[in-house]
């Protein structure tokens, strides 16, 4: 028993062994070098007004809004191609909806008036980026993004005038840890577009809801996913220092 206990793990000795001395033929070679900074940011705005538009069923909307959103970074290489840092992202949505008709059939009509809806949000992001250069290329290279965020935000919802005016105030806290690959490609030496997209992720949200100061609620979810989102598709500008 003894002998063939010795010779198991000398068998097993052996192909550990040969599995060290494999190689894949992979080079890593280094695209950012450690001691590097990186800072960056995206932006994003848009602004939309409809006045008596229609569209299949809508009868006539009058509404107007905008969204903005800010998100800058900065990121120091403690390694050659890995590097530790922080994102801060801000987030700001306007809804005015002055009218909506909608007709859905003979005896169904439905009409919304009056009706506001504003929402602002930021977030903080603990990230660790690592890069792998596409061959012996400096310009392009491929890097994967863990990301760790905490976020807080509020909101009001408004609805009817007069007596008959209603709103509603919310608060919410997120919590989410996921990883985030992308391209980078250099325009110079110091200056990288990036293009990123999220593919996996664990989600955790609660919302907090008082109406007319009166009526309380309370929602909380949680979700994971291993998945392509084209949602959370990020583009954004870099300076390498």
């Amino acid at each position: 028993m003894k002998k063939q206990i010795l010779l198991l793990i000398c068998v097993l000795g052996a192909f550990c062994t040969q599995a060290q001395r494999f190689d894949r033929g992979i080079e890593q070679h280094t695209f950012v070098p450690k001691g590097q900074w990186v800072v960056g940011s995206s932006i994003s705005y848009s602004e939309y007004s409809t006045d008596n538009y229609k569209f299949l069923v809508i009868e006539g909307i009058d509404a107007s809004g905008y969204s903005f959103k800010v998100s800058p970074l900065v990121c120091y290489f403690f390694r050659d191609n890995v590097g530790a840092g922080g994102r801060f992202s801000y987030n700001r949505t306007l809804t005015k909806l002055d009218a909506l008709s909608l007709n859905l059939g003979d005896d169904l009509d439905l009409d919304i008036n009056d009706f506001y809806n504003l929402s602002h949000s930021g977030s903080a992001t603990a990230i660790v980026r690592t890069y792998i250069s596409l061959g012996n290329s400096k310009r392009f290279g491929l890097f994967n993004e863990a990301q760790l965020t905490g976020g807080y935000g509020q909101g009001k919802l408004v609805n009817g005038k007069g007596d008959d005016l209603t709103g509603t105030f919310q608060k919410k806290i997120d919590l989410q840890i996921g990883m985030a690959p992308g391209l980078v490609a250099f325009i110079n030496n110091y200056t990288a577009i990036e293009v990123s997209i999220g593919v996996l992720g664990f989600n955790y949200s609660k919302t907090k809801q008082v109406t007319d100061q009166v009526y309380y609620g309370e929602r909380s979810s949680s979700s994971a996913n291993f998945k392509i989102n084209l949602f959370s598709i990020g583009l954004g500008i870099a300076f390498y220092l």
